[in-house]
């Protein structure tokens, strides 16, 4: 039975004072720190060491380039959470190639949806091979069929190549380090191309001034491999700066929450992140399941972000799991994209969660003012100033910068921003200006020098002048008696000129009563809440879209309901 790495060892912490990743894995192999994989019941499967990461990956690179491999070429990886993925990706940065992330079928999802949507990933990286866990290995075979790969297959398929002799290729932090598909939430998945310097930059300003690791730390986390929380948070910074993990696959996440709170628990975990909903998964399911024993008065930072956050949940959360040892301070929330490597803002540390409650109605008109007693509110999550080096600017429509609580759109600029979508010059030119400023496509306000994200720019519906978010119609949907979160979409569509807004509601009931009076519910509540008129759609279980890291797919739900999917369509 495999014992978990240790959180303490005498090698001094490097905060990812590298020039590139095999500069600081060879480092890293210096201690007996490293990654360690559990089975859904918290049986710990494999503890790979540092130093015997560095070991299997070197040995592999060499088995890479001996089958013909080239520096430069991208590799794509389906992204199990498993030790093989770990060794495949550093591999690829010791050969000099890029690994390309991948991501595994959805639950519940269609085998041909997935083998279309992975093919078409691996032709926009341009891959030269792909390497899936055994298996997929169908599914992979029908993906790369008439494609000129060096290799298509599991690992096994290297184990009988000869090495490459000779030094492995230099590699310099200007090169690539890894292609991020971002999560196609809103379009096909474009490549972000992080360089080593990129990731170096991100990876440090997350250590030193995010979270402010210690020797002390320890990372548990659940999320998947092909996102860039889980990439980048939760596998290459730790590694960058020497920290354990303990890792919970997360399909097992989602049958088995409560075991990441176990590991925690156990392992006596520092660092942790989830999106909302995974806080929620563990809260719903402690309302109904015996706890064991539980004590998380370790864990420093519960880390909140790839979503938007909803307050609410948390508070639930806190409410639950207080008498565990958790503690609401411990809450960071935080904000983020693939295009930034991963971090752009921290909340304080120690803080918890701060609300901005904004007067709605003035929101629609672009100012977001505190709400006084009896108006119309919204709770927003302060998400922290901007990473030291890094600059935020809240821009209008003309593209001048705006005053704090003036809603605008995000723009960012500093040394972890992506060097461009790969091979997508128009793409690129139009999110990225010449002096470096990112169009994040988001919207939000500052205020005490602290960002506030309040949405998609391209999500927002525009009926009669007023701005109205999507998420607000979806979560006062969720409230009706019934529905649960992630069960309703909210979007417009064109109605001869103007928008209409129409919501997708997930419905269980077969009663054709009941479900008449579940949409009369919901059409009462948000015109009750938002004096918005909706058409409100039923749609089966489980049939609402969803991107690869989990979150709701408005655009794709659109789509569905345009094409007839739901019989609605138009």
């Amino acid at each position: 039975m495999p014992e978990p790495t240790p959180t303490i060892c005498p090698l001094p912490t490097r905060a990812a004072d590298f020039a590139t990743l095999p500069e600081a894995l060879d480092y890293a192999a210096g201690s007996s720190r490293g990654l360690n994989f559990y089975s859904g019941r918290g049986q710990l499967e494999e503890a790979l060491s540092y130093r015997d990461l560095r070991e299997q990956a070197v040995s592999l690179a060499r088995r890479m380039l001996g089958a013909g491999f080239v520096p430069g070429e991208r590799v794509a990886i389906v992204a199990e959470t498993d030790g093989d993925f770990v060794r495949t990706f550093c591999a690829c940065s010791y050969a000099g190639l890029v690994p390309v992330p991948m991501p595994l079928p959805m639950p519940f999802g269609r085998g041909d949806a997935y083998v279309a949507h992975l093919r078409g990933m691996i032709e926009t990286a341009q891959a030269s091979g792909v390497l899936a866990p055994p298996s997929l290995s169908g599914w992979i075979n029908e993906a790369a069929q008439g494609l000129t790969l060096r290799v298509a297959g599991s690992l096994s398929s290297l184990e009988a190549l000869a090495d490459h002799e000779g030094p492995l290729p230099a590699v310099a932090d200007d090169d690539v380090a890894y292609l991020q598909f971002s999560s196609g939430s809103t379009r096909f998945p474009v490549g972000v191309t992080v360089t080593h310097r990129n990731l170096m930059a991100n990876a440090r300003a997350i250590s030193l001034y995010g979270l402010q690791i210690t020797r002390t730390d320890r990372c548990v986390s659940w999320l998947p491999f092909y996102h860039d929380m889980g990439l980048v948070g939760f596998l290459l910074t730790p590694l960058l700066s020497q920290i354990s993990v303990d890792y919970l696959a997360t399909r097992e996440f989602a049958r088995r929450p409560l075991t990441w709170l176990s590991l925690i628990a156990r392992n006596r975990g520092t660092l942790s992140y989830s999106p909302s909903f995974g806080f929620e998964l563990c809260a719903r399911r402690a309302s109904t399941a015996t706890l064991p024993p539980l004590d998380l008065s370790s864990w420093r930072a519960a880390g909140i972000g790839g979503d938007m956050i909803r307050p609410h949940v948390l508070e639930e959360f806190a409410r639950t799991f207080a008498p565990h040892g958790f503690s609401p301070r411990a809450f960071v929330p935080s904000y983020g994209m693939a295009e930034t490597v991963l971090a752009i803002s921290f909340a304080p540390l120690d803080t918890g969660v701060v609300v901005d409650r904004v007067d709605l109605d003035l929101m629609e008109e672009g100012i977001a003012t505190p709400a006084g007693d009896g108006a119309r509110a919204r709770d927003f999550v302060r998400c922290g100033p901007p990473l030291p080096g890094h600059e935020a600017e809240i821009r209008g429509a003309d593209g001048t910068a705006l005053p704090d609580r003036a809603l605008g759109r995000i723009f960012l600029r500093g040394p972890s921003v992506m060097r461009d979508y790969f091979d997508r010059p128009d793409e690129t030119a139009r999110v990225l200006s010449a002096d470096g400023w990112l169009d994040t496509g988001d919207l939000g306000f500052r205020v005490d020098g602290q960002l506030v994200i309040t949405g998609r720019a391209k999500d927002v519906i525009i009926v009669n002048g007023r701005n109205i978010w999507p998420q607000d119609l979806e979560w006062s949907a969720e409230q009706v008696e019934g529905l649960r979160s992630g069960d309703a979409a909210a979007f417009a569509v064109d109605d001869g000129g103007s928008e209409r807004i129409v919501v997708l509601v997930e419905c269980r009931k077969t009663d054709p009563a009941e479900r008449s009076a579940l949409a009369a519910a919901v059409a009462a509540a948000l015109r009750d809440g938002h004096g918005a008129d909706a058409g409100i759609v039923l749609v089966p279980p489980r049939s609402l879209p969803q991107t690869s890291s989990g979150k709701l797919s408005r655009n794709k739900a659109r789509q569905l309901y345009l094409s007839g999917a739901f019989g609605e369509g138009q």
